[in-house]
C-alpha cells in the first residue's frame, strides 16, 4: 500500500479506500448496509406513493413528510451505491469532478433535511398553539414555497465548499480513507493551505445546525408551555402524541450527526474506522428509521399504508387465481 501511495498520481482521479483497517470485513459490512438501503428506499417511496395517491393526505404535515422522505432518499443514494461498489466490485476510483459533485449533492441534501425538520417543528407548533388558524397559516402552497426556501438555503451555504476545494493543489497521494467524498476529508488531501476550508466548514456546521436546533428547541418550549396551560389530561396526552414522531426523528438524526462531526474534527485519538463507521451510520439509520417512525406513530398514515398494501396483495392474489 505504501508503494501504491507513492506511485499513484493521476491528477484527474481520487481513490476511495472504503473503511481503512477493516478491508477484510468489507463484504460483511456491505450486507447490513445494502439491507438498510433497500429498507430506506422501500419505506420512503411507500410514503411518497401513499401520500400522492390518497387525497385525504394532501395536507401540510404530509407534504413536509414527503420532503423528508425525498431528502432521506437523496442522502442515502448519494453515498451508499458508491460504497457498495467499493465493497463488492473494488470500484475505488472516482474523478475529481465526480467527487466534488457527490460532496455537493450530499451536503445540500443533508442541510435541506435539517431545514425540513425545523419546518416540521413549526408545523407542530402551529397545530398545537394555533389550531384554529392552522389551515390559514400553513397552506399547501406555503409549504411548497417553504421547501424551495430550504433548498435555496442549502445551495447557498454549500456552494462555496466545492469552489474552495477547486482552488487547492492536490498532492500525488490522492487516496481518500473513506467510503464517500466528504469536504474535510478531501481538503486534507491538499498540499495547500486549507485554513479557510476548516473555518468555513466549522462555522457552517455550528452556525447552521445550531440555528436549526435553536428553532426546534424554541418551537417545543412554546408547545410545552401551551400544553401545560391545558387543564384536561386527555388533551395533554393528545397534544404530546402529535409531536412524538417528530421528536423520535430528531433524536435519530441530530445526536449521531453531531457526535460524528465532533469526533472527525477533534477526536485525533479515535481510530479512523470509528470516524467512518459513525459517519456511515448517520447516513443509514435516520433515513431508514424516519418512515418507520412516522408509519408507526401516525395513525392516519398507518391506516392508509395498510389499506394500500391490502389492495395490492388482493390484486396479486386475484391475478394469480385468474391465471
Amino acid at each position: 500500500m505504501a508503494e501504491f501511495n507513492l506511485t499513484f498520481s493521476d491528477p484527474s482521479t481520487f481513490i476511495l479506500t472504503g473503511i481503512p483497517g477493516l478491508e477484510t470485513a468489507h463484504i460483511w459490512i456491505s450486507i447490513p448496509m445494502s439491507v438498510f438501503y433497500v429498507i430506506t428506499l422501500l419505506g420512503n417511496f411507500t410514503v411518497l406513493f401513499v401520500v400522492c395517491k390518497e387525497q385525504t393526505l394532501h395536507k401540510p404535515m404530509y407534504l413536509l413528510l414527503c420532503m423528508l422522505a425525498l431528502t432521506d432518499i437523496g442522502i442515502s443514494s448519494s453515498v451508499v451505491p458508491k460504497a457498495l461498489g467499493i465493497f463488492w466490485f473494488n470500484m475505488k476510483d472516482i474523478s475529481v469532478d465526480g467527487c466534488l459533485t457527490q460532496m455537493f449533492f450530499f451536503h445540500v441534501v443533508s442541510l435541506m433535511d435539517s431545514a425540513v425538520l425545523v419546518s416540521m417543528a413549526f408545523d407542530r407548533y402551529v397545530a398545537i398553539c394555533n389550531p384554529l388558524r392552522y389551515t390559514t397559516i400553513l397552506t399547501n402552497a406555503r409549504i411548497i414555497n417553504l421547501g424551495l426556501v430550504c433548498l435555496m438555503r442549502a445551495v447557498v451555504f454549500i456552494l462555496p465548499l466545492p469552489l474552495l476545494l477547486k482552488r487547492l493543489p492536490f498532492c500525488a497521494n490522492r487516496i481518500i480513507p473513506n467510503t464517500y467524498c466528504d469536504h474535510m476529508t478531501v481538503a486534507k488531501m491538499s498540499c495547500g493551505d486549507i485554513t479557510v476550508n476548516k473555518i468555513y466548514g466549522l462555522m457552517m456546521a455550528f452556525i447552521v445546525m445550531g440555528f436549526d436546533l435553536s428553532l426546534i428547541a424554541l418551537s417545543y418550549s412554546l408547545i410545552i408551555r401551551a400544553v401545560l396551560r391545558i387543564s384536561s389530561r386527555k388533551a395533554h396526552q393528545k397534544a404530546l402524541n402529535t409531536c412524538t414522531a417528530h421528536i423520535c426523528v430528531i433524536l435519530t438524526s441530530y445526536p449521531v450527526g453531531l457526535f460524528s462531526t465532533l469526533t472527525h474534527r477533534f477526536g485525533q485519538d479515535v481510530a479512523p474506522y470509528v470516524h467512518i463507521i459513525l459517519a456511515n451510520l448517520h447516513l443509514l439509520i435516520p433515513p431508514m428509521m424516519n418512515p418507520i417512525i412516522y408509519g408507526v406513530k401516525t395513525k392516519e398514515l398507518r391506516e392508509k399504508v395498510g389499506k394500500r398494501i391490502f389492495r395490492t396483495c388482493l390484486r396479486i392474489v386475484t391475478a394469480f387465481t385468474l391465471s
